[in-house]
């Protein structure tokens, strides 16, 4: 018996090496943590089970027979997160450069199937060579089957890709189709054809950092959520961000202890909106201090910064937080903030996430550029998102809501359950100074006439008690008391229910 013990330790031990001590140096040396040592920083202490530890790969062409290292270059099972349960895959550059095989994407599979099974979230830790060449058309079929996997969670159970080294070619996929991206700083990148390709394709010479690194894809392309400096504390913020999420779609968001007051008032933002209509403003401050404990976890923060998403907790529950940003574009909505919203708003619904929109949204930004991208339909996008959830929605209207814009965003007409507004809301077709010039075009040549209609504009609109008559906003609230209003909307929409029609699914304008 002891000696079947000993060899099962020694199998162990050598499925635990990976490619081998020289190698798990070389990836240390480049600043980054083994598949191992990531998991063991992601889960909880001691609560990882692993599954198919002494897999290995069935290719016998091109000297691969006598290549066998167990696990195949990706370590597979599930643990805890703060107590609750987490699949995870972590593919292991050290073996094959993590590169992905028939037996690689079937250990894949298997706990992408269980998660979904159980209702917990997957979590993929991608470093990765891309397909093995060695298994031809036998890899491309596994990488198949992995996006077949992540179709079927989508909107089942929260999936999280961390990119911590390389993920080209049709590697980017299955990440792409997961609800969040986060990438590391310096040592990893997502391109679909690598620097070498594009310089022959197209004559273009990039870095690999320029075509597909963290900052291009945080800033520039949208694909990646957030990027982190280091292996550490991606998985640190990755534990954080679960902690606000369900663990499926059958479930509601997790309840923490609550230690903030949620009747706390905050005097200062009875001046937050400056006396000047032009002058911008934080709008971080409002979600900081509506938030308990001021604590905001941003999404995309680096990408459309006219727009802000996260999640914020309000008497210890999970909310969805979309709030316009004065301080860039003067909150206009654009082509980018509008996917970016869109994205974020039907990922809250699908998970039973109740959303806060704090509105201030001039309109939607002009322009050829933005016509010739298609904002019509991208703004749709945001409209059709908003209108077809069902969790509950409060929308608080701190500044102006002009044109089609307040519409899309979270108005009562497209199904917000409770919408208040502070005293120092606009909400009209345009600004007094546009609406004035078209109204009285023949009386522009004298100011006099143009600064009354102005004045009168302004007194008749720049204001919400027009819509508040109408039914359109339930209350006009005094800022300092937003936390508390909010708190007691979202407790007494607790029980929300909506019928809805049967389809088989949308046709959102993608």
């Amino acid at each position: 018996m002891q000696e079947v013990l000993a060899k099962l330790k020694e199998r162990r031990a050598q499925a635990h090496l990976g490619g081998g001590q020289r190698r798990i140096d070389a990836q240390h040396a480049k600043g980054k943590l083994t598949a191992r040592e990531r998991i063991e920083l992601l889960l909880d202490e001691g609560s990882f089970e692993e599954f198919d530890t002494y897999v290995a790969h069935r290719c016998t062409d091109f000297g691969m027979a006598e290549q066998n290292t167990p696990g195949d270059g990706v370590v597979t099972g599930w643990g805890t997160v703060n107590g609750r349960l987490i699949y995870v895959f972590s593919q292991d550059f050290t073996v094959f450069g993590g590169s992905l095989s028939e037996t690689h994407a079937q250990k894949i599979c298997k706990i992408m199937d269980m998660a979904v099974q159980n209702g917990a979230p997957v979590i993929g830790l991608n470093d990765s060579g891309g397909a093995r060449i060695q298994e031809g058309v036998a890899s491309l079929a596994g990488y198949a089957d992995v996006f077949k996997r992540n179709v079927r969670a989508s909107g089942v159970v929260p999936q999280i890709s961390l990119i911590m080294g390389p993920c080209a070619g049709g590697a980017v996929y299955s990440p792409a189709m997961t609800d969040f991206i986060f990438m590391v700083r310096d040592s990893s990148y997502m391109f679909v054809t690598g620097p070498d390709v594009v310089k022959t394709v197209t004559n273009e010479v990039v870095s690999a950092e320029e075509l597909g690194g963290a900052g291009t894809h945080t800033r520039k392309s949208s694909v990646a959520d957030a990027a982190f400096e280091n292996d550490v504390e991606a998985l640190a913020q990755t534990r954080r961000l679960i902690d606000f999420l369900p663990l499926s779609a059958r479930e509601k968001p997790p309840v923490l202890p609550l230690a903030d007051d949620p009747n706390r008032v905050e005097p200062s933002l009875d001046t937050l909106i400056p006396d000047n209509p032009n002058k911008p403003y934080d709008m971080k401050e409002l979600i900081l201090k509506v938030a308990d404990d001021r604590d905001f976890f941003e999404i995309q923060g680096d990408f459309a910064k006219n727009i802000l998403t996260g999640f914020v907790r309000i008497e210890g529950s999970t909310v969805g937080v979309v709030a316009n940003q004065p301080m860039v574009l003067a909150g206009c909505l654009d082509i980018d903030s509008s996917r970016k919203a869109a994205r974020f708003v039907r990922f809250c619904d699908a998970f039973n996430i109740p959303i806060l929109t704090f509105v201030d949204v001039p309109g939607f930004l002009p322009g050829t550029s933005q016509e010739y991208g298609g904002v019509i339909k991208h703004g749709a996008k945001l409209l059709f998102a908003y209108s077809e959830a069902t969790v509950p929605m409060v929308t608080v209207i701190t500044r102006k809501a002009y044109g089609g814009a307040y519409d899309v965003m979270a108005s009562k007409h497209i199904g917000a359950d409770i919408n208040y507004a502070w005293p120092t809301a606009q909400i009209a077709v345009m600004g007094a100074k546009g609406a004035v010039e078209i109204l009285y075009r023949s009386e522009l040549d004298d100011p006099e006439k143009i600064a009354a209609r102005t004045k009168e504009y302004e007194d008749r609109f720049a204001n919400p008690f027009v819509a508040a008559e109408r039914g359109f906003i339930d209350e006009v609230i005094m800022p300092q008391s937003t936390r508390r209003r909010v708190a007691r909307a979202f407790a007494a929409l607790r029980t929300k229910k909506v019928e809805q029609p049967y389809k088989k699914h949308d046709n959102i304008p993608l």
